[in-house]
């Protein structure tokens, strides 16, 4: 396991990126110490302080796409329903798993994924970061990845 330099949180850089039905999955602990970050006490506004969403967020940009769906899993259960943080938490969430959709060659189920995307950033302020991300930075990557489903 290696550790990611940059990483004032110390996370691991997993020794792959897996793809279902391509590779083997992590052992079921591998994430523990990451999603453990995420503390029930937690304010979902202070949620974008924890390793897990600083680690998804590396995960995402280096190609992990599973592995960001798992890091951020609690943070997603830790946001009030209907709240604009989880709607970017499920934003990031689904926009990691349709670039997971188009490495395993399924280009339909990741436009679907883009359109529930754009969905979720549509109910996010558009004048203000959400958990330190704006939502037409996120929407640029949707459109980046709608590029990729042609």
């Amino acid at each position: 396991m290696s550790k990611l330099p940059d990483s004032p949180d110390g996370f691991a850089l997993p020794p792959h990126a897996y793809v279902p039905g391509q590779n083997a999955r992590h052992p079921e602990d591998w994430f523990d110490e990451i999603k453990a970050s995420v503390l029930p006490q937690m304010q979902p506004a202070d949620l974008h302080q924890t390793a897990a969403w600083k680690a998804g967020l590396v995960y995402f940009d280096l190609g992990y796409f599973w592995e960001c769906h798992e890091v951020l899993e609690p943070i997603w259960m830790q946001t009030p329903n209907g709240s604009a943080e989880r709607d970017m938490v499920q934003a990031v969430i689904q926009l990691a798993n349709a670039r997971l959709k188009l490495r395993m060659a399924l280009p339909r189920a990741a436009r679907r994924l883009c359109d529930m995307v754009a969905a979720h950033l549509a109910r996010c302020p558009q004048d203000r970061p959400i958990l330190g991300l704006h939502a037409s930075e996120v929407a640029a990557w949707v459109q980046e990845t709608q590029g990729k489903t042609v």
